[in-house]
């Protein structure tokens, strides 16, 4: 295995890694601001009020693009283990 090997899969996962987590961190974001202008604009400041809807936004991501972060994260380790068998040989 050569150093551009590595570097092509090191770079590989580091970008599966932000694939998978963007939808949900976006989710956390979006809903975070909203929250924050709403307590900005009632005065409001619950901290639960953050915290509650943040975890219902990144739950519901979850249930939503599970099958496909499964399915990604799958398709990244068959990857790996078949470079690993080529690297047997």
């Amino acid at each position: 295995m050569s150093i551009g090997d590595l570097v092509t899969l090191m770079r590989g996962g580091v970008f599966q890694i932000f694939i998978l987590s963007a939808p949900i961190l976006g989710a956390a974001l979006i809903v975070g601001l909203l929250v924050a202008i709403f307590q900005a604009t009632t005065s409001i400041q619950e901290q639960t009020l953050t915290f509650v809807p943040k975890l219902f936004a990144i739950l519901a991501m979850l249930a939503l693009l599970g099958a496909w972060m499964f399915a990604s994260m799958r398709g990244y380790t068959l990857n790996i283990f078949q470079m690993i068998s080529q690297m047997g040989r």
